[in-house]
């Protein structure tokens, strides 16, 4: 068997991978050794800047396949035809640990899928929980630095995460999903995942209807209790990763049944609550699911870096026949996302192989790092130009928003119920679930301050009493020295 010369990144052959050019066998090394000069260079620059959340993470290409016609409602060519299929890639991750994170630890995971369509990528960048813990982007950077390292002891503060949550009680509901028991799931294959945010859906006769996405695991969900996770983690910290890498080079390929609630765009002024509110959720009972196709994962990535690491999401990517919505998270993370990528990965991070649209691309972005492929515009570097480069198609516009209103601040805490919808959820919890619920947040409430846990209480309280004092029990305090404080 003939094998490959060993070549420089600019193709000439090595002659020796094993010696370091010197002057005699004791002597310096020289400057004129190019070959150890790139191979330590190119090692510096290995890494790239991790991601600020979501850095933990797995992943995999698949394909999705519609099961059901939604004509109707999306013109998306994706959707056009029962039977049809789109490769897609799909990466999973945990939100607040480093790369180095075990997977088996408390906290949102995120569920992000790149569909190559006909018309582009589309992405859905979501989680494995239907809502989120702020509703204004401007509070993001915020909330995200409690869960980062403590500037001064550079570890993780409850107290940071607690008193920003108790001062912010529209996180309520997605806090009492993260300490439910399925804030604790056992691999990525075993949680269900949503869009979370509201997007459009715009037919061909140019109506909308407003949507959100569900990912129904047909594995089922399994989860961890504190006292199984911290086993896993003992002696696995890619337990999650190496759950989904091995079931499907095992040919166990996992597989979610896609589902949408659908909205009519007048109904949107009609609901008792914000509907473009990412910390509420639409009630199946109004808005039933609608399955739309299977997902399934089937081929593990060759190259972790390359096609993991590098896989770039936005929700700035959609397709013609799905648009955006006045969520105000998803207006802030159609530019934060896109721009994250631009700096982490490089100006042209979109024409990665895993990031490159499976259909043709026609801009005049220029230059800037990363630029693989030589662009062929002639003298179409430019719009609008003489010369035959691309134009605009007005048949791709959306139909107008129906939206009204002034520019300003708006306060949004003023006439938001950020109670029922979680106390509505606690409900639904059995018995057990409930004390799982309690016996979490106590533990992780362990070392912060009284005046913060007796705040969050309050909140909880609100939701529902039993909640509360649920939760006072297992910390082992006395509902008098909270009611009062609830009754405000």
């Amino acid at each position: 068997m003939t094998k490959k010369t060993m070549t420089t990144t600019a193709g000439a052959p090595i002659p020796d991978n094993q010696n370091s050019l010197s002057a005699g066998s004791r002597g310096p090394l020289l400057l004129q050794d190019y070959q150890l000069i790139e191979k330590l260079a190119h090692q510096n620059r290995e890494r790239i800047p991790e991601r600020v959340v979501h850095a933990k993470g797995s992943g995999a290409y698949g394909t999705f396949t519609v099961t059901q016609d939604i004509s109707a409602f999306s013109k998306a060519r994706l959707f056009s035809a029962v039977g049809k299929a789109t490769e897609v890639f799909m990466r999973f991750s945990t939100v607040a640990g480093e790369r180095g994170a075990a997977d088996a630890e408390r906290d949102v995971r995120g569920f992000s899928v790149k569909f190559y369509t006909e018309d582009g990528n589309w992405d859905v960048v979501g989680n494995n929980t239907p809502v989120f813990f702020v509703r204004d982007p401007v509070k993001f950077p915020d909330f995200i630095r409690t869960q980062k390292r403590h500037p001064s002891t550079n570890m993780r503060s409850t107290t940071a995460m607690w008193d920003f949550w108790s001062l912010s009680p529209e996180s309520l509901h997605q806090v009492t999903i993260l300490f439910s028991d399925r804030g604790l799931p056992q691999g990525y294959r075993s949680m269900h995942g949503f869009g979370s945010h509201t997007y459009s859906f715009i037919n061909a006769e140019g109506e909308r209807h407003w949507v959100k996405f569900h990912f129904k695991s047909l594995q089922g969900i399994k989860t961890w209790s504190n006292r199984e996770a911290e086993a896993i983690i003992a002696t696995d910290r890619e337990s999650a990763q190496r759950d989904l890498y091995e079931a499907i080079e095992g040919g166990d390929f996992p597989r979610w049944r896609v589902c949408v609630q659908i909205m009519p765009e007048v109904a949107a002024e009609k609901t008792s609550y914000n509907p473009f509110d990412i910390t509420k959720v639409w009630p199946h009972a109004e808005f039933p699911l609608h399955e739309v196709g299977i997902l399934e994962l089937n081929r593990n990535a060759v190259h972790y870096f390359a096609e993991v690491e590098q896989a770039s999401f936005s929700p700035s990517n959609i397709v013609p026949g799905i648009g955006f919505s006045p969520d105000k998270m998803l207006q802030g993370r159609i530019f934060a996302y896109a721009d994250a990528h631009r700096y982490r990965v490089g100006t042209h991070y979109e024409s990665l192989p895993v990031n490159r649209p499976r259909s043709p691309v026609a801009h005049y972005h220029a230059d800037g790092a990363m630029l693989a492929e030589i662009p062929q515009r002639g003298n179409a570097y430019y719009e609008p130009n003489s010369f035959n480069g691309p134009v605009e198609e007005d048949r791709f516009a959306e139909p107008p928003l129906a939206i009204s209103g002034d520019a300003d601040r708006y306060d949004h805490r003023v006439g938001n119920d950020d109670y029922g919808q979680p106390g509505a959820l606690f409900r639904l919890m059995s018995a057990d679930q409930q004390r799982q619920l309690f016996a979490n947040i106590a533990e992780a409430m362990q070392g912060v301050p009284l005046e913060i846990v007796k705040r969050q209480i309050t909140h909880f309280y609100r939701a529902d009493k039993a909640y509360g004092l649920g939760v006072a029990q297992a910390l082992g305090l006395s509902p008098a020295d909270l009611l009062a404080d609830a009754a405000e």
